[in-house]
């Protein structure tokens, strides 16, 4: 049983999958569950699209380095939201199948559920997410403030030097 539909494995026919029929007749955690990967995927979208303004190799706002900065920081924290909130409904969805699977007040001609491979890519794809955040964080931390592009950084060394001539042209005894 999955986000978008609930399969079958049988010998005899093999698989066989069955839509389901309502978003509103779904249990409550698969609802919560869909409406929260909606989410990750959007978070993580604008994450990539705000982290990638934020890069050096763009020509765009070179000479704002604190606005790549702040926008780098901001792409981090949304793919780490987005890493969140992927593994929050993947979890609950296992912890949910954990218990039925145990359960005992079940009988045992009912099939019991089991994990699928969209839990595991569920679970691989939020702790890269949150990885991904946070390397981001930690690169754009851990950087020095680039040096200002253009005639910034000529009239700062222009600056510089007159002030080393002063100094040189006026020594102390």
């Amino acid at each position: 049983m999955g986000l978008w539909k609930t399969c079958v494995i049988q010998e005899e026919v093999g698989r066989q999958c069955k839509d389901f029929d309502s978003f509103l007749a779904l249990p409550a955690e698969l609802r919560i569950s869909r409406i929260l990967m909606f989410l990750s995927n959007g978070l993580g979208f604008l994450g990539l699209l705000v982290s990638g303004f934020g890069l050096d190799c763009l020509r765009i706002g070179d000479r704002q380095q604190d606005l790549k900065k702040r926008l780098l920081i901001l792409g981090g924290v949304l793919l780490w939201t987005s890493g969140v909130t992927a593994l929050v409904p993947v979890s609950w969805v296992a912890y949910l199948t954990v218990e039925e699977f145990w359960d005992e007040t079940i009988p045992e001609i009912v099939p019991r559920w089991e994990f699928g491979e969209a839990l595991f890519i569920g679970w691989s794809a939020g702790f890269s997410l949150l990885l991904g955040g946070c390397l981001l964080h930690c690169a754009v931390c851990s950087t020095p403030a680039p040096e200002a592009s253009g005639h910034y950084a000529v009239a700062e060394m222009q600056d510089h030097c007159q002030q080393l001539e002063m100094k040189n042209t006026n020594p102390k005894i």
